[in-house]
């Protein structure tokens, strides 16, 4: 089916491009922050057995998980204040015009002599100015391995953002910010979570409408460009919740 959309282009809704990645109960389940694999066992409770499998008459399971650790999630300012605020309550809408970018990280010289992977400001100001207005952006860090939909980034120093990165976003008025690192901060920064602080404005002005998204993967089929997101989240009452965007290819007429 055809939706015509206000900036004169449109979408096809059979030609959906989901770049989350699914939770496994697997030892490749992609995960972070140290936690170990998620779990999902069948309940075993009063004679009751919940496998089918097992002679049970319902598969009836308990899931573990850490929404931060363990796959494609979407977060909100509760991640990094002192109230819990819900992600589930910062969407009144779920579609958002989007620009998908793919961005190689730059090696940066610590002041101990340590090598960084960054994305600078200048790297994200020259992959959106071709833009006009966007709401949302998925950046794909390249080279784009397919060792991200099962890797263990615990201890690994993944690539993240520079802080002013946040600077050119608020030039283009971006909400939804998305990225398939496990987090837009250094892995290990004493809990500074610059980012993060800068994005939702914390301490000062908290935005309560922004999110960030964690743990997407973007396969090599979907081109750099214009899409239509859509962005679904597992109604979790918490600071973050596993999710699953969307795109959609914009056509012109």
């Amino acid at each position: 089916m055809k939706f015509f959309l206000e900036d004169g282009t449109y979408i096809d809704t059979e030609e959906p491009l989901d770049i989350s990645i699914p939770l496994r109960a697997e030892n490749d389940n992609p995960r972070a922050w140290y936690v170990a694999p998620p779990r999902m066992e069948p309940v075993r409770e009063n004679g009751f057995l919940g496998s089918v499998s097992e002679g049970g008459s319902v598969n009836f399971r308990d899931i573990y998980f850490n929404p931060h650790g363990h796959g494609t999630h979407t977060e909100c300012l509760g991640h990094i204040t002192p109230m819990v605020h819900s992600v589930n309550s910062t969407l009144s809408s779920y579609f958002f015009h989007a620009a998908l970018i793919s961005i190689e990280p730059n090696e940066v010289q610590l002041n101990d002599g340590s090598i960084d992977k960054v994305i600078d400001k200048q790297q994200v100001e020259s992959a959106l100015e071709k833009y006009g207005y966007i709401e949302a952006v998925i950046l794909r860090t390249l080279p784009n391995s397919k060792e991200k939909k099962y890797m263990n980034y615990s201890a690994t120093n993944p690539p993240y953002l520079q802080q002013d990165v946040v600077d050119i976003l608020d030039s283009h008025a971006v909400k939804h910010f998305m990225v398939d690192l496990p987090s837009v901060d250094r892995e290990s920064d004493e809990g500074v979570l610059a980012f993060h602080h800068r994005f939702w404005s914390v301490p000062g002005k908290e935005d309560k409408t922004r999110t960030i998204t964690e743990l997407i993967f973007v396969s090599d089929e979907i081109s750099d460009g214009s899409y239509l997101l859509e962005l679904h989240l597992a109604p979790f009452e918490n600071d973050a919740s596993p999710s699953r965007p969307v795109l959609y290819k914009k056509y012109k007429k």
